[in-house]
């Protein structure tokens, strides 16, 4: 039942349109700090719509039942790891101030969520051991532009926590990367 849902074509479309808005909305959301950023750094700064953009790249080509494998790993890596540390940052923004806007509120649901998308399409991802590891490169390089070059996004009520942030959001690569290998490892030996 699932899988069919999750491969219904209008299914697919509105997902697609969801996520492209979301993409959309999460580099505008990035505005003032993208408006600041080096113009070097500027790819790795928005970090939740490039991975909200990986999955709608990667829907697209579903659509066609084409493949993209290193999109594919970047989607899934990248929206796991981001989709959780956001739901993470807003929940220790939220016990820091005691409070957090209706925003805060839109970016626990709409980032777990994302976690949750870029999980359920496992069984349909198509890459190898060369994907992942590109995948995993790009993601362990991009902490340590966040956490080096100081360009991670902008929490202000947690920026005395930034070194238990970066140490966290390392160990979340690693997870990431993890569940990434078990993906693509399932899928392997449900092809033998």
């Amino acid at each position: 039942m699932l899988s069919y849902i999750l491969t219904d074509r209008t299914f697919l479309i509105l997902l697609f349109v969801i996520n492209l808005l979301g993409t959309v909305y999460g580099y505008y959301w990035y505005g003032y700090q993208l408006s600041q950023t080096d113009p070097v750094f500027l790819a790795f700064v928005p970090d939740s719509p490039t991975a909200s953009l990986f999955f709608t790249i990667f829907l697209g080509f579903f659509l066609f039942k084409k493949h993209v494998p290193y999109i594919e790993a970047l989607a899934v890596m990248s929206l796991f790891k981001y989709g959780v540390w956001a739901v993470v940052m807003n929940g220790l923004t939220l016990v820091e101030l005691g409070s957090i806007p209706w925003t805060g509120y839109m970016l626990v649901v709409s980032h777990g969520a994302m976690a949750v998308q870029g999980l359920l399409y496992a069984p349909f991802y198509r890459f190898n051991w060369r994907h992942l590891m590109v995948a995993a490169i790009i993601i362990l390089h991009n902490d340590i532009i966040d956490y080096v070059f100081d360009q991670m996004p902008v929490y202000p009520a947690l920026s005395d926590h930034m070194k238990e942030i970066g140490y966290f959001t390392f160990w979340l690569s690693i997870l990431s990367i993890w569940i990434s290998y078990l993906a693509m490892k399932a899928k392997a030996e449900e092809t033998v």
